[in-house]
């Protein structure tokens, strides 16, 4: 189990288990295809091509994959997919937003409602559970970048928000309109970032302090995540490292 962000939420991604890589490279290697048929096939000149890269390259994506799925996007047999998005609540009322890339909406809409279904969960209209979050750009660079105080100069001069600092490294907040200039300007300044994605930040805590409700909402975001079409789940709720350790064990 993967530990909260400094956001006190968990974005739940696929590959975390070798067995998983093939998935979590299957999964990358759609959205750059996704990105550079939605724009140029030119990361320099396509920013969402450009942040789609640089995820794979964090989870060492061979290259070749990575220009394969670029070159997948030119062709006339490219498959065609929709960016989705999913609200819903799982045990103890936690709110959860699922992205997903996908040829079929039906199927995934039906995989995606029976699986919140199956696990105490139950699917709601966008809109339903989204207010509770906002939506940002979220840039990443370890720790031994600079201090806290240095950082967040340059978050200042690459036009950011903020930039908040953890034992997991830096992180650089900025608005999804700012994106790409700020991962750019930051880039000039401390070289390439070792993450970057545009995300949905909490607002709006949910204390789960049960570890049967909790145990029940973990089983529900792995299913989710185990889906070949979702991409990502956010969830908004807050529990202690304490539990989560026990969890962990358990």
């Amino acid at each position: 189990m993967a530990g909260h962000s400094q956001f006190k939420n968990i974005m739940f991604r696929k590959g975390a288990q070798d067995k998983k890589r093939s998935k979590l490279f299957a999964r990358l290697a759609r959205e750059i295809t996704v990105a550079a048929k939605q724009g140029l096939p030119d990361p320099a000149m396509n920013p969402k091509l450009r942040a789609a890269i640089a995820a794979a390259r964090k989870e060492n994506m061979p290259k070749d994959n990575i220009d394969r799925a670029i070159k997948k996007s030119q062709g006339a047999d490219a498959e065609n997919y929709d960016e989705v998005r999913y609200e819903g609540r799982g045990p103890g009322g936690v709110a959860l937003i699922v992205e997903a890339l996908t040829d079929n909406r039906n199927r995934t809409a039906g995989e995606v409602r029976s699986i919140f279904s199956k696990h105490g969960g139950a699917m709601a209209e966008n809109g339903s559970v989204s207010f509770m979050f906002q939506r940002v750009g979220a840039i990443q660079y370890p720790l031994e970048k600079g201090s806290n105080d240095a950082m967040l100069e340059v978050a200042l001069e690459a036009g950011a928000d903020d930039c908040v600092t953890s034992a997991e490294g830096h992180e650089f907040v900025c608005a999804p309109d700012d994106f790409a200039a700020v991962r750019d300007a930051l880039e000039k300044a401390l070289g390439p970032a070792s993450g970057s994605r545009i995300v949905w930040k909490p607002q709006t805590m949910t204390a789960v302090d049960d570890d049967d409700t909790a145990r029940g909402l973990m089983k529900l975001i792995d299913a989710l995540d185990e889906n070949d079409d979702v991409s990502d789940v956010y969830a908004n709720f807050d529990m202690s490292e304490e539990q989560m350790a026990r969890l962990s064990e358990g």
